[in-house]
């Protein structure tokens, strides 16, 4: 076998191109998007509807703060995966979850982290629907949800276009503070820390929005995906996509406040709302002209728009002035070079 290099030189986003380049070079024609091309997989069932799945895999050590309860585990292994179906437009009618804990493990354990998925897939509309379990080093969870959408309602990563809006659901730095705050030993309230321990997946608003026409046989939304790997990383994900660039406001960017005291200053606000993930909204794009009706279908923030590809993700601050938005975000393989 070839030499190659180790995957911490890499990282998360160039090694999933490595092996969706291995996995699509032979596929049915039943997948419209095979892997790595978005936040789901999509596949054609009908002349109308198209399932998407989607799957994540989450560890004790790496994925959940000791201060985790077990229900909060269960939540949260539930909550990535829906979180993708949700960003594709789609319902979800199901989640699969393969849990490996060590043979010591407290039955009672078990069965908090079962009832936080229950829970967390009831939230969405849906239901646990089987899985697997075994003995492993440590807890970990890998999770499948499965989703229905019209193929007219399908919502991808690509399509923005110069001179749509740039929007988001929710608030954005909250999780992001919450784990600092955690990592410090700093105080903050309970509902910041729910940001993080419990995040909701916007399927409500993401079928909502996927729902609206736009006239002359589009949607008013053009691309979409979940926040969870953080704003700056999901931005740039976007723009990548669609081969556009984003402008964003400082000003307009929805931190609760508690989150801006928290960060002690303007610029440390300004990095948590970027550059840390978990807070799982919504992010996309919708023509300008249907701004007003997006806002009729789901709760949202303006935060920008799209501009040509050539100016990048930049944002502009209160002062006026202009700044890059960096390529950097929540990655379970960060690039070690």
């Amino acid at each position: 076998m070839t030499k190659t290099p180790p995957v911490s030189t890499i990282g998360e986003r160039p090694l999933i191109a490595r092996l969706s380049k291995i996995f699509n070079s032979a596929r049915s024609p039943e997948i419209i998007l095979g892997a790595g091309a978005d936040d789901c997989a999509v596949i054609d069932i009908s002349d109308e509807d198209c399932l998407v799945v989607t799957t994540d895999m989450l560890h004790r050590t790496t994925d959940f703060p000791p201060q985790m309860s077990p229900w909060q585990i269960g939540w949260m292994a539930a909550a990535v995966n829906l979180s993708d179906v949700a960003s594709m437009g789609a319902r979800p009618v199901g989640v699969l979850s393969a849990l490996g804990f060590p043979a010591d493990t407290d039955v009672g354990f078990v069965e908090e982290i079962a009832r936080g998925m229950a829970d967390c897939a009831k939230a969405c509309g849906t239901t646990v629907i089987g899985g697997d379990i075994d003995t492993h080093d440590e807890l970990t969870i890998t999770g499948t949800a499965i989703g229905r959408v019209k193929k007219s309602e399908l919502l991808t990563r690509r399509g923005a276009r110069v001179g749509d809006k740039v929007c988001v659901t929710g608030y954005v730095g909250s999780a992001g503070a919450a784990l600092r705050a955690l990592e410090t030993g700093a105080k903050v309230s309970d509902s910041i820390l729910r940001a993080l321990f419990e995040p909701m997946p916007q399927t409500d608003a993401a079928q909502g929005l996927a729902g609206l026409d736009g006239g002359g046989g589009g949607g008013a939304v053009t691309s979409m995906m979940d926040t969870s790997d953080g704003l700056a990383m999901s931005l740039h994900d976007l723009a990548d996509a669609g081969g556009v660039g984003f402008k964003i406001y400082e000003n307009a960017l929805p931190i609760a406040d508690e989150v801006r005291i928290f960060a002690g200053s303007a610029d440390g606000a300004l990095e948590l709302a970027l550059y840390t993930g978990g807070d799982f909204g919504l992010l996309f794009t919708v023509r300008s002209d249907m701004v007003e009706a997006a806002r009729g279908a789901c709760d949202l923030n303006v935060i920008g728009e799209v501009v040509e590809d050539s100016e990048g993700v930049i944002v502009e601050l209160v002062g006026g002035s202009v700044e890059l938005v960096y390529r950097k975000g929540y990655e379970q393989l960060a690039s070690k070079k």
